[in-house]
């Protein structure tokens, strides 16, 4: 019998952004040898670009809930932009602000939580953004 301890400091996912602008979509990535469920990454809420110090945010991102990933898989996340407590026109996504810039300070987090194999949930931070 085979027993996995998993350790706070384990990171099972990876993810990339692909594609640019309004086209912009999340790739997930499980690095593990297991199959996670219910895989759900919290809103995003995005910083005022028009008020100086970033002010309260008009703009959030909702991702929806992945069932399943299977092991060294894939999955693209699905996502909607609400700006001022509306769903936004695709052209003004704001998934790209999610993207990290080598050298820049990543101002937002991907909270992720899943259920693992034993049906414990897990949480990993992925900090993310300019």
């Amino acid at each position: 019998m085979r027993v996995r301890v998993t350790t706070m400091t384990e990171k099972p996912f990876t993810h990339r952004l692909i594609g640019a602008g309004p086209d912009t979509i999340l790739e997930l990535v499980n690095g593990t040898d297991q199959t996670p469920k219910s895989i759900e990454i919290l809103t995003v809420f995005l910083k005022d670009q028009k008020t100086e110090g970033g002010g309260p945010s008009q703009a959030h991102i909702k991702f929806d809930l992945v069932k399943s990933i299977q092991p060294n898989e894939r999955a693209v996340v699905s996502h909607r932009t609400w700006i001022n407590g509306k769903p936004s026109e695709r052209s003004n996504d704001q998934l790209e602000r999610l993207r990290t810039i080598a050298g820049e300070v990543c101002p937002y987090v991907l909270d992720i939580s899943w259920q693992d194999t034993e049906g414990k949930t897990r949480f990993q931070r992925i900090p993310v953004g300019h």
